[in-house]
């Protein structure tokens, strides 16, 4: 008599408890507690006019990681235009990007799309960011955690060495000695970046970003020819060669 009420009693609360009670819980994203943060730090082609290319990049490339698994509680975006509807000084930038980092302690995403120069990177207004500045924001940012650095600018390889480290992935739109290209006024966005949101849907992973995004680069000089090719430049820290392949990203179906 003991088992079958026992069994009754098993069978009731499978009843009363519906299936999606049961499965509600669903299992943390592997980029749960990811800082990320993608910052437009400028809105002028080669002469100084205003263009919409960097800040294409950054809306579009916001909905592309947050596609790819990124908590958006997490993820900070900026553009350092004035004349944006809420504009953002470097400082306020910085300190954004510092809040989110005490948010989520797991890993780091910092994405930077700008114009470059052999010895640093516009970064709005303010005094221009060299190798030096980035490791150091860098560093207080994430400090041990995994970290990717994307830098989408011309002679965006300066910033690899200064950032390379076994925690580190480090992914730029060229090499210390050349340019990147499309940030004109008839872009949509500058070429690396919109190589970076066209490998974005099929990527695993972040190694896999970086390949498709460094092949649809290579495409685009070709077919316009380009004389010196940008050269993007690829670090992975000894840490980061056996995490970033777990880091699978996600993708939605439909």
């Amino acid at each position: 008599m003991g088992r079958v009420f026992v069994f009754v009693l098993a069978i009731w609360i499978a009843m009363a408890c519906p299936a999606g009670a049961q499965t509600s819980r669903t299992p943390p994203g592997r980029f749960e507690g990811w800082t990320s943060a993608i910052i437009a730090a400028d809105w002028r082609d080669g002469r100084g006019r205003p263009i919409q290319a960097f800040d294409n990049a950054r809306r579009d490339l916001v909905k592309g990681f947050l596609n790819a698994g990124f908590p958006r509680a997490t993820m900070v975006d900026y553009s350092l235009r004035p004349d944006a509807a809420n504009p953002a000084t470097a400082q306020t930038v910085l300190d954004g990007l510092y809040d989110a980092a005490a948010r989520g302690s797991a890993g780091c995403l910092l994405y930077f799309t700008s114009h470059g120069a052999p010895t640093a990177m516009v970064f709005g207004d303010a005094p221009r960011m060299t190798p030096d500045m980035m490791v150091n924001i860098v560093r207080r940012a994430c400090g041990a955690r995994p970290t990717v650095v994307i830098v989408s600018a011309c002679y965006s390889g300066i910033f690899v060495n200064a950032l390379a480290a076994p925690n580190r992935m480090v992914l730029t739109a060229a090499s210390r000695e050349r340019t990147s290209f499309g940030c004109g006024a008839d872009e949509t966005y500058p070429w690396f970046d919109g190589c970076v949101i066209e490998a974005l849907p099929a990527a695993t992973d972040f190694l896999a970003l970086a390949a498709g995004a460094r092949a649809c680069v290579s495409r685009k000089e070709a077919e316009r020819a380009v004389a010196l090719p940008s050269e993007p430049q690829l670090f992975v820290g000894s840490e980061m060669q056996l995490r970033l392949p777990t880091l699978r990203f996600n993708h939605p179906i439909g």
